[in-house]
Order: structure tokens, then sequence, then C-alpha cells
């Protein structure tokens, strides 16, 4: 520690992200990234915005890649904002429209981002505790509050809340800002996108990076009423007033415009996925709920962080959190091709026979 740093710095614990392994033959299931390339229309549009173009400044408002995502979701430009990653969008929701006298909530099990930004943003916070079976009982956060966060489907748990309970949680906090993260929403849950119009009070999170598969490009962005879009601009042109580069802009439009190929995409995902999860059942596995593009399992013997270490001998890196303790024995697995998921069942049936 520098005596240098703030009192903030001092006391923040950073977010670790997912290990990114330099490493030949790896079958990387630990970040939820797609497993398939984005739409050729993508690198197409890549190609032509290398260009003299590249010396001048990007439009500060993106207003092209506003219209395209607004137009996606018959919605107008001023109900979306934009950033780099819907992890920035995040940073700026919660100083902007999280920071109040009232303690913000998000389920104890989620994700572990959300603590980082309260302690940056020095923003009170409790976390509700999930249920027994991991899920959200949103008769618990019928309680004062300055705001509720939390994603849908949740994170690392991949369980997905209905969206009439989603609407419950809102009707009960018509005075607070309900932000719902939607980063794996693409993947088989029903978005919260179309009550926007009725309840002033939500704000939806997307990103680009994984059902559109550009994690490469950091593009997130919010949806929701024209005045919680206007506090957030009001935190971005005070920090960043070009945060959307040329390239990130051009590659983002084109996959917002091709609904064809982030279908097809999806449905592949989403195929892998159930058939990944009847084959993990009959090793032993228990798998909650997914509507994901990753699953959160535990074998009914072996130890989550036991199996961990052995996938990653054989070459295959999944996920494994060691807190809380009610997580520790689960896996949380990207859902990959069909091929990855060949490897990954063959080595966890070596690792379960060989126990017995």
């Amino acid at each position: 520690m520098s005596k240098f740093w703030s009192d903030v710095v001092h006391k923040l614990t950073p977010y670790v992200p997912g290990e990114q392994p330099k490493l030949d033959d790896l079958v990387k299931l630990n970040t939820n990234e797609n497993p398939y390339g984005p739409s050729p229309k993508v690198l197409e549009a890549l190609k032509l915005e290398a260009a003299d173009s590249l010396r001048l400044y990007p439009d500060p408002n993106s207003e092209a890649l506003k219209a395209a995502i607004a137009s996606t979701y018959q919605l107008h430009s001023e109900n979306v904002f934009v950033g780099n990653g819907s992890d920035e969008v995040l940073a700026h929701v919660f100083q902007a429209l999280l920071k109040h006298s009232r303690p913000l909530l998000f389920p104890d099990i989620t994700y572990s981002f959300y603590p980082v930004y309260c302690g940056l943003y020095e923003i009170e916070y409790q976390t509700v505790p999930l249920s027994d079976d991991f899920t959200i009982n949103v008769d618990d956060y019928e309680q004062p509050n300055g705001g509720i966060i939390f994603p849908n489907p949740n994170a690392p748990t991949g369980i997905p809340l209905a969206l009439v309970e989603i609407e419950k949680i809102l009707k009960f906090n018509k005075h607070s800002v309900v932000v719902v993260d939607e980063a794996y929403v693409d993947f088989g849950t029903e978005s919260a996108v179309n009550l926007i119009k009725t309840y002033p009070n939500l704000l939806v999170v997307h990103t680009l990076s994984k059902a559109r598969s550009l994690a490469g490009l950091r593009v997130g962005y919010a949806l929701g009423a024209k005045d919680l879009i206007e506090a957030l601009i009001r935190i971005k042109d005070s920090f960043n007033s070009y945060p959307i580069d040329r390239f990130a802009s051009a590659g983002a439009i084109a996959a917002m415009q091709d609904q064809a190929y982030f279908s097809a995409t999806c449905l592949k995902v989403v195929a892998t996925r159930e058939a990944l999860i009847a084959q993990l059942n009959t090793l032993g596995f228990d798998v909650l709920p997914s509507g994901a593009n990753f699953i959160f399992a535990k074998h009914r013997t072996r130890d989550g962080a036991e199996i961990t270490a052995i996938l990653r001998q054989k070459n295959i890196i999944v996920r494994h959190f060691k807190t809380p303790s009610r997580v520790a024995p689960y896996l949380r697995i990207t859902i990959g091709t069909d091929a990855q998921s060949v490897l990954l069942i063959q080595a966890l049936r070596e690792i379960i026979h060989q126990s017995e």
C-alpha cells in the first residue's frame, strides 16, 4: 500500500475478472464468451471503418448507434444510453441513480461487481439472501431502499426471474430506481424492456459482449425513461464525452441490425446448453435451471474445487467461486460449442469414474 493512495483506494476490494490464460488447445469455459464469432456483417463494417476518418473524433453522442438500438426495441433514442461495455454503463448507473440516503438492495449471491461499485462510490448497500433454491424472493424487496439492482438471469446461478415477479418489485418500489441487468437475457430469459413504457423507475442494462459476440469491442447500453437516461448522460459527459470509438460504433450497429444471425447463434447456444445439462445429470450432477449461456452445477459426491483443478490439468477451464460457502460446491460452466461439450463430458466422466 502506498502513502499516496486516497482513503477510497485503501478501502477498495477490486473485482476479479475470469482468467484469460494463453494456452494452446484450451477448452475455455470460464468467462461466458460466445463460442461463435460475430456476424460477418460486423467484420465487414469494421473493415470499412479502417479509413482516413480515424483521425477525427467519433460522434460524442453515438447517435447512429443509439438509433440502431432504439429501433431494435421500438423505443426512441432518448431512451438509450451507451458506454464501453455494460460494466461502464453500470458504473454510471451506480453513481447517477443508486447513491441515496437509504441502502441499495441486491442479492447476496450475484454479480460481484456490485459491491465493488458501492465501495468505489461510497454507496451504502444491503444484500438480500437468495432462497434455499437460489431464487430471488421478490417479497424480500418490499422494504425501504435507495434503489434495487439484480441480474436477470442472475449470475452466477443462471436462474431467470419471471416478468410477473419483476413487476411486483417495480410496483412496490415506485419511488426507487429498479435496475435489471440483462447481460445474459437473450439465451432464454424474458426481457423486461417492454415494461419500460409502463414503469418510469425501470432501467434495463444490456451488453453486446455475450449474445452478439462482441466482448472484444466493449459496447453496452441502458434502456429507460428519458430522465433516467439524462442522469447517465450528465455523468458520462462529466467523465468521458467520447466513450464509443468509431470501430466499436460501426461494429455494434452492424450487430444490432443483423437479427437473423443473432437469433440463430442464441438458438445454437441454448440447444447445446440443454444437451449438456442432460449429460451432466447422468454423471451425478445437479444443475440449476438456466436462462443464460452458462450453467451452475454441483456433483453429488465430488468437491467443486477439486473437479475444477483436475479439469485444468486436462486443459479445460471452468469458473469456481470459493465464497460465499453456499456456492463453493458449484462449477460455473460457460456453454461452448458441441465439440467442446464432448471434451468436457469425456473429462468429467474420467474424473467421476476414477473416484468410484
